[in-house]
């Protein structure tokens, strides 16, 4: 029997159906499935099933000097032990293996580790196979041209890891502990995470101290005998031309000068070709920074690309090539396209030029090739919207790498008056070449009619516009990606994941991306007291070593001894600061939950979180002062800048997904909930005839509005109401339980309120409308998704309930773990 293995579920699928013809069935082992035919077994890890860790005599904290972890030994164990069982079980029946995970170092190591497994269990011979999309022709290619795996580049993963680990485990237990910020709301450090956050603090800090400069600008309408257009004033600065006028008396007297003619004289009139080159063909950064322009985070259009990858539509994404190989015939993929409703017409106009060459970036690698479709086409309903966007975006960036250069007619008309200047240029396109192939790009003219020199132009609307210089922009994702590419922090392959764990973890929020308080302390108090934790100078180094170690230049325990030396001397340097390091930390924390002075004491409200999960707002001179305020059951609070002028409280908003909504001042919301007397509606359909229980309209202190029996705590009995507008009692009754009809009012002048009618029938059809009963009920699930989640067991609600989302999303593309948890909660609610 031969036993192959590849990374995840769905690709076992997939090169299953290639290698069989489709007759390939899947047989469950351990809950995995294993796909048989013939003699052939074909099983799909879930990543790495195996993880290193410290031994288990470092696991508390407490107990454990985080420096002690420098030193400490690394083991492996199994994370994903019903895969391992899996696979050991299989190995012992195999007279062959082969190994086809990802072509890349981490799939370079998790194939090690299986084959690692398979030693454990048997001497049969091992192979590797590489493919750079996973079609027909390139799976059995790969299959008929069996190798080795690349030992060398396994190591470099596996370095990776073991450095990831200690310096991440031994600062994030200093931090954490030195800050008393222990359980879930630990302070997390990373070897690449803390530099690329220094990167957005960095920048945030570039934007604080920006010091914005007055300036003028003077523009006008010419008009000549065909259009109007506008024009604008323009100066000899040193050589230069200059539109920005910098002293407001210099500004108004030129407008003054302006604003009294009517007409102006052209003096110079340039006209120009310009020639523009298609793009290159898509590296995963160039790729990023694209999708990044159709609104998808980093992390999302990397999940999709390796969906795509997986299925046979696009060849591997993660990437630095930006040359196609030698082997790939342009004229045959596009050939592919032909006859198809979306690119057909397109590949037929590409075919017809008189010659097809592609462009080239500078970056040429043998891995893989650069990003592009695979010739497969997907039919339009298999793909949700996401997935066609993307997929649409790579074979439209193929077609634009194939295409001619478009042709730009560029004309330059400068006119005086008054012995001021006045340009306007303007440009039309006269060939759209790779533009008709690729919406992506601006292809937007700026027509400006004919004139010759000498001509008289009528002038009106001169305006004078006072601006201001603008502060840096924040990073988008995919612009931080680039800068990471340029530090060398990271590798196309997480750099992505990188960006992820920084919004997990409460570091960074919004998009584009903008540090919190928490992060800011963390990189304070790092250049502070040990500036190599966020040095990208360290972390490009060690990158550097890693991939010394995949060329076979440098070994993993030479490079992982080296990191753990420079470890110890980050904690040499932090020695002595450990208190200093924890009252930073704790201030910078504090500041972040504070919201203003408590009406009782004085000291500082802050929001705190009760030993059940729940927030509230608390006095920080607690316990000799008790005051509280609650807040929204629903969501996390986060403190706004927004101040209440009545109580000088900052606002709270409630981040709760889909759902996330301000909450306002707490204080604000308590008196409202004080002051608003219940309002009743009719008698509690569980204890009005037993004990005289009354509906009433109630306002809580946390900002909450429901109708709720009048008898609560007695009776629980309670329907929810819409948080805002204002609530509107009808005469109508509902017959059947004899209730109001009530409706929302968000203003005086709506004249078309939201019709609630009786509070349980809307309560009863928002509960049926929203009912859970299959899986494509959920948000976000389709019927592709379905199936892909089927394929791992979960075939239906109830099974999302008890999953790990961090092992699910491992092994379903396009499923992330915030994803999965969305679903849970979702299901909760």
């Amino acid at each position: 029997m031969e036993l192959i293995i590849t990374e995840k579920e769905n690709a076992a699928r997939r090169i299953a159906e290639i290698l069989s013809d489709g007759a390939a069935t899947a047989e469950r082992e351990n809950g995995v499935n294993v796909y048989r035919w013939g003699t052939k077994r074909c099983m799909g890890l879930s990543g790495h099933v195996v993880g290193v860790d410290f031994p288990p005599e470092y696991a508390d904290w407490r107990d454990v000097e985080p420096a002690e972890l420098v030193e400490a030994d690394v083991v492996k164990s199994a994370t994903q032990e019903n895969i391992v069982a899996t696979l050991r079980k299989l190995a012992r029946r195999a007279d062959e293996a082969t190994i086809a995970t990802d072509y890349d170092r981490e799939g370079e190591l998790i194939g090690k580790e299986a084959y690692e497994l398979i030693r454990e269990e048997t001497d049969v011979p091992v192979d590797r196979v590489r493919f750079s999309s996973i079609t027909d022709r390139e799976v059995r290619e790969a299959f008929a041209n069996p190798d080795e795996i690349d030992f060398d580049l396994a190591a470099a993963g596996e370095a990776r890891q073991v450095i990831d680990l200690v310096w991440g485990a031994a600062l994030t237990r200093f931090l954490s502990l030195s800050a008393r910020q222990l359980g879930d709301d630990f302070i997390s450090v990373g070897r690449v995470q803390s530099p690329t956050l220094k990167l957005i603090v960095d920048r945030e800090r570039e934007i604080q101290a920006f010091d914005p400069e007055d300036y003028w600008e003077i523009f006008g309408d010419l008009q000549g005998d065909d259009a109007a257009f506008e024009a604008q004033y323009f100066y000899d600065d040193d050589g230069s031309e200059a539109e920005r006028v910098w002293d407001e008396a210099t500004a108004d007297s030129v407008y003054e000068d302006l604003a009294a003619l009517d007409a102006a004289t052209v003096t110079s009139v340039r006209k120009r070709t310009r020639t523009d080159a298609p793009p290159e063909p898509f590296n995963t950064t160039a790729f990023i920074s694209a999708a990044g322009s159709l609104g998808y985070s980093a992390q999302r259009a990397m999940s999709l690309a390796e969906e795509l990858y997986t299925a046979g539509y696009m060849t591997y994404p993660r990437t630095d090539n930006t040359v196609y190989p030698e082997d790939l015939e342009p004229d045959e993929l596009l050939d592919e396209f032909v006859g198809s409703r979306a690119f057909g017409e397109d590949a037929e106009s590409l075919l017809e030029q008189d010659e097809i060459a592609p462009t080239e970036g500078d970056e040429e690698t043998t891995d893989h090739p650069p990003i592009h479709p695979t010739g497969e086409l997907p039919p339009r309903g298999e793909l949700d919207d996401d997935e066609w966007e993307i997929y649409e975006l790579v074979v439209r960036r193929f077609f634009a790498t194939v295409a001619e250069p478009a042709k730009w007619a560029h004309l330059r008309v400068v006119a005086e008056a008054a012995g001021h200047s006045l340009k306007a240029n303007g440009k039309r396109l006269l060939e759209p070449g790779y533009h008709a192939v690729y919406p992506y790009s601006s292809a937007s003219e700026n027509v400006v009619p004919a004139v010759s020199e000498g001509d008289s132009l009528s002038m009106s609307d001169v305006t004078l516009e006072a601006k201001q210089t603008q502060p840096p922009r924040r990073y988008g994702q995919s612009r931080l990606i680039k800068k990471m590419e340029e530090f060398g922090l990271g590798t196309k392959s997480t750099r992505h994941n990188t960006i992820e764990k920084l919004y997990d973890r409460g570091y960074i929020e919004g998009d584009p991306p903008r540090p919190t308080t928490l992060a800011e302390a963390v990189v304070e108090a790092a250049e502070e007291f040990a500036d190599r934790i966020v040095s990208e100078e360290m972390t490009a180094q060690m990158e550097a070593d890693m991939s010394a170690i995949a060329s076979g230049e440098a070994t993993l325990d030479a490079v992982t001894t080296e990191s753990r030396e420079m470890l110890e001397r980050v904690f040499e340097e932090l020695a002595d600061s450990r208190e200093e390091v924890g009252d930073y930390l704790q201030e910078s924390l504090k500041a972040d939950k504070t919201l203003g002075p408590c009406p009782e004491c004085g000291e500082d409200l802050l929001v705190r979180r009760s030993r059940q999960g729940s927030y509230f707002v608390g006095c920080d001179g607690f316990p000799e002062c008790r005051f509280t305020l609650p807040l929204p059951s629903t969501g996390e609070p986060q403190v706004l800048d927004e101040r209440c002028d009545d109580h000088g409280l900052n606002h709270v908003k409630m981040l709760a997904g889909r759902d996330t909504f301000v909450h306002g001042c707490p204080r604000c919301e308590a008196e409202k909930a004080d002051e608003t007397d219940d309002e009743v509606i009719g008698a509690c359909p569980e204890c009005g005839a037993d004990h005289d229980g009354e509906l009433a309209i109630k306002r809580l202190r946390s900002g909450s509005r429901l109708v709720g029996c009048t008898r609560y705590p007695d009776c629980e009995y309670s329907l929810p109401l819409p948080r805002n507008g204002d609530i509107v009692v009808g005469e109508d009754r509902c017959e059947e339980h004899d209730l109001p009809e009530i409706s929302i009012v968000d203003d005086e002048d709506d004249d078309d309120p939201w019709e609630l009618g009786c509070p349980i029938c809307n309560y009863a059809e928002y509960q049926a409308r929203n009912a859970i009963d299959d899986l494509e009920d959920l948000n976000g699930i389709g019927g592709a998704t379905a199936e892909k989640l089927a394929a791992v067991g979960i075939d239906e609600p109830a099974d999302l309930r008890s999953v790990e989302p961090d092992e699910i999303a491992a092994n379903v593309q396009g499923v992330s773990a915030s994803q999965i948890e969305d679903w849970q909660a979702e299901l909760a609610d």
